[in-house]
């Protein structure tokens, strides 16, 4: 079986290339690789090439095939894996295998990767139950699925302590007030969806210094639809402001429940500290690029009022269990992080392009031939071209989201590669 694939050669060396696939052994299946949401981790990746901790020193020599948010469906399996897997069934990749070599699928494997047509799912990834069963509507909602999961971790590792008898209760306060510091950008949308339809927050606050994100943001994630789900769904521009933590204090009546830092900045670590209520926790999310990024904490608010700090990154297979059951049971909208869409050869424009910020969740269907399109083009595209007028039709008749309908309607109408 051939597959066109992105495969990583060194630092910022990717190249489109068709290849031969290895036979499916007796404890490995195929799958066809239909989307994939291209990530920020991979760009790091790219930049650093055999420097990255989870690309192999010997790149230049076995290339690896890159893209780790990944899913599609099973068109071979291997003798010993019947009894598990079924040819059609749709699968989704969790890409952590938690090895001593660091290595996973994306980063470090010749013939399983997002951005490829066809894959070859080794014997580990199998053995370390990372291949999942999906039953969705839509391949780009699991996709997602992997940065989704890494939030709901995130939401997960959060905690409280009742002092009247030491107890701990994990996850974020059921009812209670969140603050999303530096949140208008794609993961800070995702932790919106999880704050609404899992943790059953009853207000979150989203901070950015940028008024176009904010305002992008507020159109996918509507304060409207989170109140007509029990939460109070507040956007600040804290960019001016003279005291910003006094401002957000004054908005949660007191204080937060728990925050996340959504991005890497010393100050804003402090601000979360400043602003939690007694018993608050801190969740730095974000992944400093240094390692050494030194920041404060007042310790009497440590000591006197509980206020913790806790740091998580990815997850595990039960974390992305968990978020396809929430996306099939429509308890959460992946699409809200879904700014642009492009196919395979694409690809390596895109991810050398991550240097600048530019939209959210970026989804490839590596069948495709399409460049890289937002979907706020659609409607200028459509004047020449009846496809994008009928994909502006559908994403405008659901809240401006990317959907199931228009991932269908695209996958049938779109031109495809040769």
């Amino acid at each position: 079986m051939k597959t066109e694939a992105v495969r990583l050669y060194g630092s910022r060396d990717l190249r489109i290339e068709t290849f031969e696939l290895p036979p499916v052994g007796k404890d490995e299946v195929m799958m066809r690789v239909v989307s994939d949401s291209e990530c920020a981790s991979t760009y790091k990746a790219v930049i650093q090439g055999p420097m990255h901790k989870r690309v192999p020193e010997n790149v230049a020599e076995h290339p690896i095939v890159i893209g780790h948010e990944m899913c599609g469906e099973i068109v071979e399996v291997g003798e010993d894996m019947k009894n598990e897997w079924k040819v059609g069934q749709g699968a989704v990749i969790q890409p952590a295998l938690k090895l001593a070599s660091g290595y996973d699928p994306g980063y470090s494997y010749p013939y399983v990767g997002g951005n490829m047509t066809y894959a070859v799912v080794p014997k580990i990834g199998l053995e370390r139950g990372c291949l999942l069963h999906y039953d969705g509507e839509s391949f780009y909602e699991a996709s997602l699925a992997e940065p989704l999961a890494c939030l709901l971790r995130a939401f997960k590792g959060l905690y409280h302590t009742d002092y009247t008898n030491y107890v701990r209760t994990d996850g974020a306060k059921k009812g209670g007030k969140l603050a999303i510091l530096g949140g208008a950008g794609p993961m800070g949308l995702g932790a919106i969806e999880l704050a609404i339809g899992y943790a059953g927050c009853s207000q979150v606050v989203v901070t950015d210094l940028s008024e176009e994100r904010l305002e992008y943001a507020r159109k996918k994630c509507d304060p409207k639809y989170a109140a007509e789900r029990g939460c109070e769904l507040i956007y600040l521009n804290t960019q001016g402001l003279e005291d910003p933590a006094q401002k957000l204090i004054e908005l949660s009546g007191g204080g937060f429940d728990d925050v996340f830092v959504m991005v890497p900045v010393s100050g804003l670590l402090t601000m979360a500290e400043k602003i939690c209520a007694e018993d608050g926790c801190i969740n730095f999310f974000a992944g400093p690029p240094v390692h050494d990024l030194q920041a404060s904490l007042n310790l009497y608010r440590v000591h006197y009022d509980g206020i913790h700090l806790v740091g998580t990154a990815g997850s595990i297979p039960k974390d992305m269990e968990d978020v396809v059951g929430l996306i099939e049971a429509g308890a959460i909208r992946p699409g809200v992080m879904v700014s642009h869409i492009l196919g395979l050869h694409a690809v390596p424009a895109a991810i050398l392009a991550m240097e600048k910020v530019s939209g959210c969740k970026k989804i490839c269907y590596n069948e495709l031939d399409i460049p890289v399109v937002a979907l706020e083009d659609f409607e200028e595209l459509g004047k020449t071209d009846p496809m994008w007028a009928r994909l502006d039709e559908i994403v405008k008749a659901h809240g401006g989201l990317w959907c199931p309908e228009a991932e269908k309607y695209l996958l049938a109408n779109a031109p495809k590669r040769q």
